[in-house]
């Protein structure tokens, strides 16, 4: 029970609440405004933009399966709270990260029966987040089984959506919307301004995604399944709306999903190690042996075997602490001890894909012998995403890798939403509609626009497979791509085999293609996949995109085009000294097929910014290395 000098205090604040209570709060500079109005069973957050408004969120709109709100929201006290700090990832797209935010604190109790709750809003100069938590004693042992949390825009706006975490984006209107899209969802309220509707440490709680609201212009929360609240440690997750004047930016802008979860919690990080990633597609030995020495030739990080080592991957008897090759996906043999073994002489990593039906039933068994084998991660496949107990379980199983020191990949259908702060041995995820899918290079601008707004996207990415020419972009636009979608473990060459290693005998994917050892193909292995800068240049939503990140002095520009030949204006204010840098463009030329990257040296002869002719469904990059490197 709650104390009587409590009860006390709330009722003698309560006297003094007027019909309505506002609460007013500031982003750090006051670039962005926010007002917390408490009126009757309304709370609302009017977010508002150097005077214009931006988002009406109406919040707290719960439903429970026992029913036991009744009354109005009284606001009983409230906190604030600043914060100013930086900090160090592990890895990521920048080598220092800033957490800086203003917060309120609102404890609120209805007024008929006295049940509490805490509405916890924080202004950041990106965006706003607010998350729930409910007083354990007033919720114990209780279920939401819906929250019906509102986005509102004053007129009908162009935004861009997706049913599916590795769907195809289409762009609609607010008031077209049809069923529920996954998130983030960006949504542009008009020419210079750009917003980004997520969720944000979602670790034991139903997945958020948005429909069509039921109250006006706009979108409302829709969870994938009940949530019991004793599960979800009684606190929903963060839901945010990111604010920008480019949907570029946004994505620059990042790190608000990461800064919105738990610091890391791993003391040891010296195992986890990002890097390039070659699949090994013959599951035999003999191929193993040979994509390991093409990994170590070309500064691969890390091998990969997928589905088919331990059996047909859908099938509950497959047994996953043993080394049954899948006879319809190659005759083998795999000696996957030599193996691992050899790698380890070679300073190449080994991983394993794991299906769901295996980890559900082996998890606790196999990470203490993929541990014991030598193996440096695993791909986790087909996982269950959604529900309460699917999210629960997925994270404590990430939990449980890092006990054995195992990085992980999430793929097919889960979405980030930064848990990579919390434990950075999940290095990486799917939920991105990548080059399996042989996407449009238009497909690929909104993925870069709208899903890398959360973080990490595992692309699969290709390079001599037919599909590149075919249906894709072009080499360039793929060498352009390896920097632009960020993914800290970058999968290359994905359909594609060293020269030295036997054909394949089945599996998923396309006629498969051999890699050709060329200075093209040493400059695609040598991209980074970490970095310690990035910057958005112009760009625009439908058509192209202009990315630039650093690695250490070197910096890397990302150009994609999926419309018309155009011209791109690229400021270099990033170099300290034009004069003292060279520079190598990779491109598209005019007239040459798809499969051709040609190559030329430009001269900055000092400017401060530099003009590029792109083709048309093309990229390009542009690499800028001191001249003290050579």
């Amino acid at each position: 029970m709650k104390k009587t000098i409590v009860l006390l205090a709330v009722l003698l604040q309560s006297v003094v609440v007027c019909a309505q209570t506002v609460i007013p709060l500031k982003s750090p500079s006051e670039i962005l405004n926010a007002e917390v109005r408490v009126e009757g069973r309304s709370v609302q957050i009017g977010l508002s933009e150097k005077g214009d408004k931006v988002v009406d969120v109406k919040t707290l709109q719960l439903d429970l399966e026992e029913d036991i709100l009744a009354g109005n929201w009284l606001v009983i006290n409230q906190a604030r709270k600043t914060v100013n700090q930086t900090w160090q990832p592990v890895y990521g797209e920048r080598s220092l990260v800033t957490d800086r935010y203003n917060e309120l604190e609102l404890s609120l109790q209805s007024d008929e029966n006295q049940k509490e709750m805490t509405l916890f809003v924080r202004l950041y100069d990106e965006g706003l987040a607010f998350r729930y938590a409910f007083d354990t004693l007033d919720f114990w042992n209780c279920t939401l089984t819906a929250e019906k949390t509102q986005f509102l825009f004053n007129r009908d706006c162009d935004t861009w959506v997706t049913g599916m975490a590795q769907g195809a984006y289409s762009k609609t209107k607010l008031t077209a919307l049809q069923g529920v899209a996954d998130r983030p969802q960006v949504i542009q309220v008009n020419d210079r301004r750009f917003v980004a509707i997520g969720e944000a440490a979602l670790v034991d709680y139903s997945r958020m995604k948005l429909g069509k609201s039921e109250e006006g212009i706009g979108v409302q929360s829709v969870l994938s399944g009940k949530v019991n609240l004793d599960l979800a440690g009684y606190r929903s997750p963060w839901r945010y709306v990111m604010v920008a004047w480019h949907p570029g930016q946004l994505v620059q802008n990042n790190d608000f999903v990461l800064n919105l979860n738990e610091p890391n919690q791993i003391q040891n990080t010296s195992w986890i190690r990002p890097g390039e990633v070659l699949r090994e597609v013959t599951l035999t030995t003999a191929g193993s042996l040979a994509a390991i020495d093409f990994a170590a030739e070309n500064n691969i990080a890390y091998v990969e075997f997928d589905a088919g080592w331990y059996g047909a991957e859908e099938d509950t008897l497959s047994d996953a602490t043993t080394v049954t090759v899948d006879p319809a996906r190659s005759k083998g043999p795999l000696d996957l001890q030599k193996v691992i073994e050899y790698a380890d002489t070679k300073n190449v990593g080994i991983i394993v894909y794991v299906n769901k039906k295996a980890l559900h039933k082996q998890l606790d068994v196999i990470l203490p012998l993929y541990k014991k084998w030598g193996i440096k991660g695993l791909k986790f496949g087909f996982v269950n995403v959604g529900d309460q107990y699917a999210t629960a379980w997925l994270h404590q199983a990430i939990r449980k890798a890092a006990k054995y020191e195992l990085m992980v990949d999430v793929h097919d259908e889960y979405r980030p939403t930064g848990y990579s702060r919390t434990y950075p041995n999940l290095i990486t995820q799917e939920g991105i509609r990548g080059d399996e899918e042989s996407p449009a290079l238009y497909q690929t601008v909104y993925t870069l626009y709208n899903r890398m707004i959360c973080g990490a996207g595992d692309y699969t990415n290709c390079f001599f497979a037919e599909r590149v020419t075919e249906k894709m972009g072009g080499r360039a636009a793929q060498l352009a791509k390896r920097i632009a979608i960020y993914s800290p473990w970058q999968f290359i060459f994905w359909y594609d085999r060293p020269y030295k290693a036997p054909a394949r005998t089945g599996g998923a994917g396309s006629v498969e293609s051999v890699i050709k050892t060329d200075a093209i193909t040493d400059f695609y292995c040598s991209i980074p996949t970490t970095w310690d800068d990035t910057r958005f240049y112009e760009g625009d939503m439908d058509s192209y995109a202009v990315v630039a990140r650093r690695s250490a002095s070197d910096w890397y520009v990302s150009i994609l085009n999926a419309g018309d030949k155009r011209q791109v204006t690229l400021p270099l204010d990033m170099l300290k000294s034009q004069s003292r840098y060279k520079a190598t463009l990779y491109y598209q030329a005019p007239g040459k097929k798809k499969d051709v990257v040609s190559v030329k040296e430009i001269k900055l002869h000092g400017q401060e910014k530099l003009t590029l002719d792109i083709e048309g469904n093309s990229g390009c990059v542009l690499y800028l290395t001191p001249l003290s490197a050579f």
